[in-house]
């Protein structure tokens, strides 16, 4: 079965497996103190600064809660849009792993602004109330959409006026750095983000995401909260060796053009059918749209996907870095058929 589920259902890219079963021979000191790490090391330094330090661990969640950790105390609270992978997806991890409360904004399009921020600052100083410390920010958001720099830098010009810290949730942020035809730092660190969780399981790697500190105080601790979250791998090398390859002429880049173009194919083909609309721009490799309850019924008998607003017949659609046009070309065909 072929899924337009999430980018989580598609295989590893060959590129990738290669790495890791190259790394696979021999021994090798574990914990990080292997020839692969280091190697991937330079590479992540040679995108975001030579003063930073990649702590490679197991997965997205993992990630978000080894940087938010290091962002804050127990009477701290953590600003999200009420989409926000932390408020919805994360099982309340940050109110287990951090103790803060998570304060959700609404917003029509997964994107928060100074503006929507500003009404979540209050109570400053006071005892009685949670302080805020942290915002944060998925790359692309959850419904899809995408950060410009433009954005992102008056998010965190606003943060940091007021004391407080950005995180970047980057799962997806090689696919918004092929939107906006930018580079991966163009879009962090020159904006002021001040942590970064870096993505790669969604865009063709087998599993893996890396936290990355641009400010000194938020670094000194990386390690320690990455080992009480027991994201510290052993065998290390099988983590930082998919970065090799990964990074290795642009394959980040490559992976994610494809699923975008292919969303982008998608919803050309799709938005042209009557009783289909979208129902949020189409930035990146993600497709929010509404169609007919019963044609949604006949293509679930072929495909995986996921309601995302059942009251309204609302679905989500995901293309991945594996998505072929013959992939498109048979959905279309079958929404066409399912709707005559």
């Amino acid at each position: 079965m072929r899924s337009f589920a999430s980018d989580n259902n598609s295989g590893i890219h060959p590129q990738i497996l290669d790495a890791i079963r190259r790394a696979n021979e021999g021994h090798a000191i574990g914990y990080g103190a292997d020839d692969w790490t280091r190697k991937a090391d330079a590479c992540f330094a040679g995108i975001f600064g030579k003063d930073i330090v990649p702590y490679y661990v197991f997965n997205g969640t993992g990630a978000n809660m080894v940087a938010l950790q290091a962002c804050t105390s127990p009477f701290h609270s953590i600003i999200t849009a009420e989409t926000g992978h932390i408020n919805v997806d994360e099982c309340g991890a940050p109110s287990k792993f951090t103790s803060c409360m998570v304060k959700e904004i609404a917003t029509p399009d997964g994107k928060l602004t100074p503006e929507l921020i500003s009404g979540r600052l209050h109570g400053i100083g006071d005892q009685h109330h949670s302080q805020p410390k942290v915002i944060y920010i998925s790359q692309v958001t959850e419904l899809g959409t995408t950060y410009t720099a433009e954005e992102i830098m008056a998010i965190c010009d606003f943060a940091h006026k007021n004391n407080l810290y950005v995180h970047m949730d980057g799962s997806r942020l090689a696919n918004a750095a092929a939107y906006l035809n930018t580079g991966l730092r163009e879009l962090t660190r020159d904006c002021g983000i001040d942590i970064l969780s870096f993505g790669g399981t969604k865009n063709g790697m087998m599993m893996g995401e890396t936290v990355i500190s641009f400010r000194p105080e938020l670094s000194e601790s990386l390690k320690y909260f990455r080992k009480q979250s027991a994201q510290l791998y052993s065998k290390m090398r099988f983590l930082s060796a998919q970065y090799l390859a990964y990074f290795e002429n642009d394959l980040w880049l490559k992976n994610a053009l494809q699923a975008n173009n292919m969303a982008s194919k998608l919803k050309s083909q799709l938005e042209i059918l009557p009783d289909i609309q979208m129902t949020q721009k189409v930035e990146s490799n993600a497709l929010f749209l509404t169609m007919p309850l019963h044609t949604i019924q006949e293509l679930l008998k072929s495909y995986f996907f996921y309601f995302w607003n059942e009251a309204r017949n609302e679905i989500r659609l995901v293309c991945s870095w594996d998505t072929t046009d013959e992939d498109i070309e048979q959905f279309v065909k079958k929404v066409i058929n399912y709707a005559l």
